[in-house]
Parts: structure tokens; sequence; C-alpha cells
């Protein structure tokens, strides 16, 4: 059964506490042989002040940046979820990594976060000396909801004219929140059992859009409708989606809009892995892989 709105902002706060206390809690972190170098930053947005962790190469000089913007279906607000993503490109990558901790809903719903990310994304731009890096080599990316809000970042700085981004990482994410899950799950060709489920979209979607009319907004669905018909002058864009995902066909029907913009630089579809499959545990493999994908990619963007 599919929850009623007020009913979902409710769940999504429960959520929000057990994934506070969950953060708390010590397990084994991904790549222990990479160290991290970071410091904290607070940037300053029209919502208030949004903190950000600075993650550094080993090497010193000045370095591209890249802003992260974690995954959480835009209700839960755990940016240390991809401490090993930021750590590994820093390393691999040879870039600065700003990891955003961005407001989230129901308490900052729909346009907040896409709106707040674009200011951190130029203030970044802006700033970027003191952070150690050259802010005219950016970058943005995200898995999930974080792959939402990366394009609705490239879409702003596009339309605004600035700020220049060499690449935008759309790792599994999350492109069309017209269509309900429990749609995605029937529309889907296969019969194993999936991570995303109806009650989590209705969740997530629930709590961040107030008014369900605003997902047809491209900043919150840009794959849904005409919003992926004029990608013109849009950054590049890296897409990587998972066999089993449920968000897979609109992950591949954004890449393919990208590539008709002549902005497209590669589509990669793991085969064999659902959505999350780095942050789930078990075998590095796949995660290191995937990781190793973006590194190069920016590495080249940034070269």
């Amino acid at each position: 059964m599919l929850l009623r709105p007020t009913s979902s902002r409710l769940a999504a706060r429960m959520i929000q506490s057990v994934t506070s206390l969950a953060s708390r809690s010590r397990r084994r972190p991904r790549f222990p042989e990479i160290p991290g170098t970071t410091r904290r930053v607070e940037v300053p947005t029209s919502h208030g002040p949004v903190a950000a962790t600075l993650y550094l190469p080993a090497e010193g000089g000045t370095r591209p940046l890249h802003v992260n913007l974690h995954g959480g279906g835009f209700i839960i607000r755990y940016p240390e979820q991809d401490d090993a993503l930021c750590r590994y490109l820093a390393a691999h990558a040879g870039v600065a990594v700003l990891n955003v901790d961005y407001p989230v809903a129901p308490r900052h719903p729909f346009p907040i976060p896409p709106k707040v990310c674009f200011e951190v994304v130029r203030w970044a731009a802006e700033h970027a000396a003191e952070l150690g890096a050259d802010g005219d080599r950016l970058s943005v990316g995200g898995a999930s909801a974080g792959g939402s809000l990366a394009t609705a970042v490239a879409r702003q700085a596009r339309d605004a004219g600035g700020p220049h981004l060499a690449l935008q990482v759309l790792h599994y994410p999350s492109l069309d929140l017209m269509t309900p899950v429990r749609e995605k799950l029937r529309e889907r060709d296969r019969s194993e059992p999936t991570f995303l489920k109806p009650w989590m979209g209705a969740v997530f979607h629930d709590s961040y859009l107030p008014d369900r009319a605003l997902g047809a907004d491209p900043l919150a669905s840009p794959a849904h409708g005409d919003n992926d018909r004029d990608l013109a002058g849009i950054a590049p864009a890296v897409v990587i989606t998972a066999e089993l995902d449920l968000l897979r066909a609109e992950g591949v029907r954004y890449a393919r809009s990208l590539e008709r913009a002549g902005a497209l630089r590669e589509h990669r579809d793991l085969p064999g892995l659902d959505h999350g499959y780095d942050q789930l545990g078990g075998d590095d493999t796949p995660a290191r892989e995937t990781y190793d994908l973006i590194a190069g990619h920016l590495r080249r963007a940034h070269s």
C-alpha cells in the first residue's frame, strides 16, 4: 500500500533518526589502505550555512576540484557514506573533493536542495583558492539522489552562464520523480528482487515534493517528459547505471539524450548489480572498478 504524504513524511523522520544512530556505529571502512586528509568547510548559502568536508590529495599543489553530492533519497543526511569514494578520488584522480552536507527533506523540500547545491558549487568555484584548488577545473557528481542533484547543478550552471563544469558524474541517478516506483517495478522485465521498494519511493518522493506537480520540473525529473530534449550546452557527463536497479531505465534514457546533445562521455551499465551496490558492504571489487572508471574520467576532464 502506498503511504499518504503525511505518513511518508513521518516515515522519513523515522528513517533519519535510525540513520543518525547507524552513522555513529563503527564499521570497517572500505579501502582502509587509502588515507584521507580532510578539513571541514562551511559554505554560506541563501538557506543558511552548509557544512562540507574537503578531501585533499597527498601531493601538494593546486588541484582540480570535484564536488560530491551524496545519495539518500533526498531525506537522508549522511555524507559520510561517501567517505570511501572521496578518499579514492582524491588518491587516484588527484582531485580535491568537496563532500557536501546539503539540506534534505522533509524540512527542506524541493526546490531547496538543488538550489543550495548550485550555490555551493558556485561558491566553490569562486573560493577555490581558499580550498587549495583550481576553480577553473571544476566538476560535480553524485549517486542516486545525489546524481539527481548533480544534473540540477549542471542545468543551473548552463542556464546561469557558469560556473564552467568540466564533467558531471551520474552514478545510478534518480532522474524521474513523476513515475511512481511501483510503476517502474511493473515495467521492469526481470524477476529478481530489487533494493528499491515501492514504499521507499513513496517516502522519498512525498517528502521531497510538497506538491506532486513539482516533480515535472526539470530540476527534479530531468529524464521525464520533454525535460531531456534541450540539453545543448550542458556539461559533459558520465552516466553509470546498474542492470538490476529500478532506476536503470531513466538513467539509460538520459544517457541517450546526452549522447544526442553531444554531451555524453560514457554510459557504463554494470551487469548483475543493483542500486547502492557500492554502499552495502561485501566484495570491494565492483566499487573499486567503478571508482577507477570515475577517476579516469576526472583525470581526462581536468587534463
